[in-house]
């Protein structure tokens, strides 16, 4: 292994250094849902959006993939102070309702994952449908996981914004049952589902916990359900499915 190579790998250095901790609860749903799809396309990029100060490139890189890390020019500035770039991880200085980002994907063909946790949720429903829409056009074959407050959750996170809460409140939601509506809101989506638990480490206890455990089985009880966020992964078709659409194809709905 080469210098370049041994830096890049090891965790990053200074206020970070040590071991690169694994995520608790929706985080170890993302990773779960990105191991996976590098299972299948291991030079693939992650497009990391609002990443912030993450380092979720030690935790899941196979020593193939690239990183790109989008999140507003003021945290980029601190991103690369911090964790400077390095050959196969790049910080992007944009907006997420910025489109220009997907531009820095120079080959989409060999896979794209894009990661979005606690992002959407903060953007109106309009972004919320370019988003997806450019997704699907200029990442064929490429996933994008996001997570949601079903509609009576975001509610109360609106409420609790009003009051004063620490959090700022929530500008989309969506219930488990609105899933299949995500798939018709562009032709290039193939296929929308919710991320189930972490799968059990064989001999060994399941990977997400027992808070893990217990909160997917809660979920099967409807005040439960309607209360709990949910991890969901879309699909986009790719460059030979039938399914596969131009630029600009957007279903109007």
């Amino acid at each position: 292994m080469t210098e370049s190579e041994r830096t890049e790998s090891e965790a990053p250095a200074g206020w970070a250094a040590g071991p690169v901790r694994e995520p608790r609860g929706r985080g170890r749903l993302f990773d779960a849902a990105v191991r996976a799809y590098l299972e299948r396309h291991p030079e693939a990029t992650v497009v990391a959006l609002g990443e912030g100060l993450g380092t979720g490139f030690w935790r899941l890189d196979n020593g193939r993939l690239t990183w790109l890390t989008v999140v507003p020019p003021k945290t980029a500035a601190a991103r690369r102070m911090l964790l400077p770039d390095g050959a196969r991880r790049r910080t992007v200085a944009r907006a997420v309702t910025d489109h220009a980002w997907l531009d820095a994907v120079c080959e989409p063909w060999r896979g794209v994952v894009v990661t979005a946790p606690g992002v959407l949720m903060r953007l109106p429903p309009t972004a919320v449908r370019a988003l997806l829409a450019a997704c699907a056009e200029r990442f064929p074959g490429g996933v994008l996981v996001f997570d949601a407050l079903p509609g009576r959750a975001t509610a109360l996170a609106r409420r609790a914004a009003a009051a004063g809460g620490r959090w700022p409140a929530p500008r989309w939601g969506l219930d488990r049952a609105q899933l299949p509506r995500v798939a018709c809101l562009h032709p290039g989506i193939v296929a929308v589902r919710e991320v189930g638990p972490v799968p059990a480490v064989p001999g060994g206890a399941a990977a997400g916990g027992l808070w893990s455990r217990l909160v997917w089985r809660g979920r099967r009880v409807p005040v439960l359900r309607a209360l709990t966020p949910l991890v969901c992964e879309v699909r986009f078709a790719s460059a030979t499915s039938p399914r596969a659409v131009p630029p600009g194809a957007l279903r109007q709905r």
